[in-house]
């Protein structure tokens, strides 16, 4: 299991950004134990249903806030309280600052009795949760995913679970560099463009190529633009047999182990009409095999060594500059920049394309 270190990402174990904690219906009353950038957290939604994220254990005496079941304040439902939530070993209560704002037996409440929190948001059927090693504030916007989740004639994604991956972050995003897998891993034929562009704290993969399975015909392009605006989730709007839109996300779980998801939404008609079961029947056949074609890659990821020095060459792609833009997140934010300075612009791989002024 290689580490942030042994690929020299820069200061931090674990990166700036927004990532995937689990699909919106891992948030309920009931608080639940998870585990994500080598800690310990908790989850739990609030009597207004918005979802928290706070750090595991009371810091009165240690006791683990959701891994509990005979406290009677968990047995008598009152673990939550409004959006506050109580530890079961002696009933302090702890607002959505983190800090203790009642003890059962006591006027007295510690200034330093307080639960480090996570911004967390809720969007597109899932939960994201800002992690930032400094503990700044998010300096960016959540995705919107194409404003496609909810969008009339668009069937919404089902979340794939994909695993917990013996295989550091860095080497799932170098995909985005990686021309030549495609075609003896994903059955890709007649390529006619693939290049990256760089833009700040986004990389951009432009595709278009055959595809077996997800083209309606045998000499149709499968167009593709997909871009990371940070480390944690991949992005795609993809032309093919039908519009869709591919998200990928990849959550470190320790320094080295990663959570993977994949979903798909689908474009079945105009909006003119509500979606049937057909329609519904129609997508979720469209994204098992976009979820096949990925699990593609995820089997290489699940039983590789480590490559902390890629023996590339340039008809590969750009691993390089992926990588230098990569390290962006894993140093402090005031530096982040000058490291994209490096590497903003286009590269292309491969273009044969009777136009070739437009990426």
């Amino acid at each position: 299991m290689a580490t942030s270190a042994d690929y020299g990402l820069g200061e931090f174990e674990f990166a700036r950004g927004w990532f995937m904690i689990g699909p919106a219906t891992d948030a309920t009353r009931t608080p639940s134990a998870i585990r994500y950038f080598g800690r310990d957290l908790v989850l739990y939604r609030g009597e207004s249903g918005t979802p928290y994220v706070v750090d595991a254990y009371c810091p009165h005496m240690g006791a683990h806030l959701a891994k509990n079941s005979t406290s009677y304040i968990v047995l008598d439902g009152e673990q939550v309280e409004g959006e506050s939530i109580r530890c079961p070993f002696h009933g302090w209560r702890f607002g959505t600052d983190g800090k203790c704002n009642h003890v059962p037996y006591s006027d007295f409440v510690p200034k330093a009795a307080t639960l480090r929190t996570y911004p967390v948001i809720e969007r597109a059927g899932i939960l994201w949760m800002w992690h930032c090693p400094e503990g700044l504030e998010p300096d960016v916007e959540l995705a919107d995913f194409g404003g496609h989740y909810g969008e009339p004639g668009w069937v919404e994604w089902k979340i794939d679970y994909m695993g917990d991956l013996n295989v550091h972050g860095i080497e799932i995003v170098d995909n985005m560099a990686d021309y030549a897998h495609f075609v003896p891993i994903h059955g890709a034929k007649d390529f006619q463009y693939f290049a990256n562009e760089f833009i700040g704290h986004k990389v951009h993969q432009y595709y278009s190529a055959g595809h077996r399975t997800l083209t309606a015909e045998a000499d149709d392009q499968l167009v593709l633009d997909t871009w990371y605006e940070g480390p944690g989730f991949l992005q795609s709007e993809m032309a093919g047999a039908f519009d869709s839109f591919i998200m990928i996300a990849n959550t470190p779980i320790e320094n080295g182990v990663t959570r993977s998801w994949h979903a798909l939404m689908v474009k079945v008609h105009d909006g003119s009409r509500e979606i049937t079961d057909q329609d519904r029947e129609i997508a979720f056949a469209y994204q098992e095999g976009s979820r096949l074609a990925f699990a593609q890659d995820v089997e290489i990821w699940g039983n590789k060594r480590a490559c902390i020095n890629p023996m590339a060459i340039p008809a590969d792609g750009p691993y390089g500059k992926v990588r230098s833009w990569y390290k962006q997140f894993y140093n402090p934010r005031d530096k982040a920049e000058a490291l994209q300075a490096r590497v903003n612009g286009l590269v292309v791989t491969y273009d044969t394309r009777p136009n070739k002024t437009a990426a």
